[in-house]
């Protein structure tokens, strides 16, 4: 239980809202103010965690604003940007509540689904997510989500719903499977259905964003899904195995061919063309594979050594 007054324990609440901060300052009242309200109509205490990534908008000073105001608000701050999911799993680390719902900060995750949510949670199910059946975003950004979850699930060997994401509704044993998880390379969607715990999908609102804009670009997007395919799935490496074989095959029918050719009399002087051409096909794929191996050695060092995923520099819920 965390500490309360004259430092007696209180009571852990019954609900915990994640919230990473990136570049939303302006709507962080309204965001404190909606969850309070709809996470009061379905449960009897809640507490509000908002992780503050290094917003470059100074929003750590609304959020220490908001922790005096809202009792129910707990500040942490990041000590440099470390990525959204990396401040997705700070929040779930010091998050209390027997359920916890992780949501992003931007009020497109609408805080009034949330008692929707909490009640799918208790027929059976331990992890409900909210599906976005009608996205309130560009054609740029549904594009580029598209791409990415397609991109992701060719990669993993895996189908991705690209109307889900990181908003849902989650049971205290499946957080704290998700916590006990050492990986570098965090990805929070991919960890909870790792776990394997039964899972529902409701369908929910999606709201505009009217404030800031999306840390995501589609660059961005295409380097999350390669470093979560190195991290979860070995399918680059069985892509450099069947790419091996393959120029291994092609290799034999060109052997084969010119040895038929040369004993038919059809070649008299090898040709320089088809050699530098071969050096170069065979060339390619060689460094290609190292790459690709190289890159899975990278994550293995990274992960050796054992840095943590995020560093806390303040917290509101270490002062009185």
């Amino acid at each position: 239980m965390p500490p309360g007054l004259n430092g007696l324990a209180k009571p852990a609440p019954e609900l915990t809202v994640v919230s990473p901060v990136y570049g939303c300052r302006g709507c962080l009242e309204e965001l404190v103010d909606r969850v309070s309200a709809a996470a009061g109509t379905a449960v009897a205490s809640c507490e509000i965690l908002l992780v503050d990534d290094a917003s470059p908008d100074d929003a750590w000073s609304r959020i220490e604003e908001l922790a005096q105001t809202h009792p129910e608000v707990r500040g942490l701050r990041l000590s440099r940007n470390f990525g959204q999911h990396a401040a997705i799993s700070a929040g779930l680390a010091h998050a209390t509540g027997r359920m916890i719902v992780v949501m992003d900060c931007d009020l497109q995750d609408i805080p009034e689904e949330i008692p929707a949510l909490l009640a799918a949670l208790g027929q059976g199910v331990d992890v409900v997510l909210a599906s976005r059946t009608e996205r309130q975003d560009s054609i740029l950004k549904k594009a580029s989500s598209r791409t990415f979850y397609r991109l992701l699930g060719w990669l993993t060997g895996s189908v991705y719903d690209p109307t889900t994401a990181n908003f849902g509704a989650y049971s205290r044993k499946v957080i704290d499977a998700v916590n006990a998880m050492p990986e570098a390379d965090r990805f929070f969607p991919l960890l909870v259905r790792w776990t394997g715990f039964r899972s529902a999908l409701v369908p929910v609102e999606h709201g505009r964003r009217t404030e800031g804009r999306s840390g995501y670009s589609l660059r961005q997007l295409l380097r999350l899904a390669t470093n979560v395919a190195l991290s979860f799935s070995d399918k680059p490496l069985r892509l450099v195995v069947k790419m091996g074989l393959g120029f291994a095959v092609l290799s034999l029918c060109i052997v084969a061919m010119a040895v038929f050719k040369y004993a038919a009399g059809d070649i008299a002087v090898a040709g320089f063309t088809s050699i530098i051409a071969s050096i170069w096909l065979v060339g390619g794929a060689i460094v290609s594979s190292i790459g690709i191996v190289g890159l899975y050695v990278g994550k293995l060092h990274g992960q050796v050594k054992n840095r943590p995923n995020y560093i806390i520099a303040e917290d509101t819920g270490d002062r009185p």
